[in-house]
Order: C-alpha cells, then structure tokens, then sequence
C-alpha cells in the first residue's frame, strides 16, 4: 500500500477536527473547525447549530473544501489531508440515526434522541462527502522547499479504514 495513503488514513484516524471551507451567500470565503466522526465509506459527520454561518452556507452551497492537520507534531512536519466534496443537512430520520451513532461512537458523549435533530433542537446533524482527496508533500525547486499536494484514491483510503 502507498505510504501516503496509509499516512493520511492514519491522520483521518487521529485528528478528531475538520475544517470547512464554504462560502457565504455574498460569495466570501468561511472557514469553520468541527468536531467529526466517519463512517466506512469515509464520509463525515458533524453536529452544528443550523443558524451558524458554515450552517447557512451550505444550505445555499453544498460545494465545500476540508482539511485534516495534524498540528500536534513539531513545526515543519506537520501533514494535511485535503478534500473536495458535498456537504449537506440531513433531514431524513434514518440518514440522521446513521450521523447521530457514528459521532457518538467516537465522542462517547451521551446519546441524544435522533428526532431532537428534526425539531426544537439548535443543532442539525450534517454529512460530509468527499470526492477528491490530497496529501501534502515535499518537492524542491531550485533550492526551494515547496509544500506540493499528491491526488490520492478515495478508493484505497476506504478499504484502509477497514
């Protein structure tokens, strides 16, 4: 298996934090840092109020970019795994279940009831579905360090998961 793949599943392992880039209906850019959990088929879930502004901007535009640091090793080693993908609000009972287990499961926080995420609740449960992935990595241009990203198969880093 490529040691960049094994490298960035080890990250989506460890980091239990995403960022979300999205734009606002007024077209600037929005970054935003949540608390996540996956599934197998390396999707990602997170809980958020629904008035927040990443919230709002992914009602009006599921197009969004990720990132996965790793800044807990020393300056200058630190590894980032980059995604494009779909985000969404999950508003189906079932599909929000599978949001609900997947993040308490990693959080092991108490489990709140499902349908709270469909009424009175501030909080929706959102889905996160990448479809390019990226690594950092090193490359040299005349004496230079230069921070490259490497495309990665979506597709290998699923079945590392498993």
């Amino acid at each position: 298996m490529d040691a960049k793949i094994i490298k960035a599943v080890e990250i989506v392992k460890k980091i239990e934090y995403l960022n979300i880039a999205s734009i606002t209906p007024e077209g600037l850019p929005w970054n935003s840092p949540v608390y996540t959990a996956f599934d197998k088929e390396m999707n990602f879930y997170w809980f958020s109020w629904n008035k927040n502004q990443h919230s709002i901007n992914i009602r009006n535009n599921p197009n969004v970019f990720v990132t996965i640091y790793d800044s807990s090793v020393p300056a200058g080693t630190g590894v980032g795994v980059y995604f494009s993908g779909k985000a969404i609000e999950l508003s189906n009972i079932k599909d929000i279940l599978v949001g609900t287990t997947v993040c308490y499961k990693r959080s092991r926080h108490k489990v709140r009831d499902t349908i709270q995420f469909l009424k009175h609740f501030p909080r929706r449960v959102y889905k996160f579905m990448p479809e390019k992935a990226w690594i950092n990595g090193d490359s040299d241009i005349n004496g230079n360090f230069i921070d490259i990203r490497q495309e990665l198969s979506l597709e290998q880093m699923k079945n590392q998961l498993l």
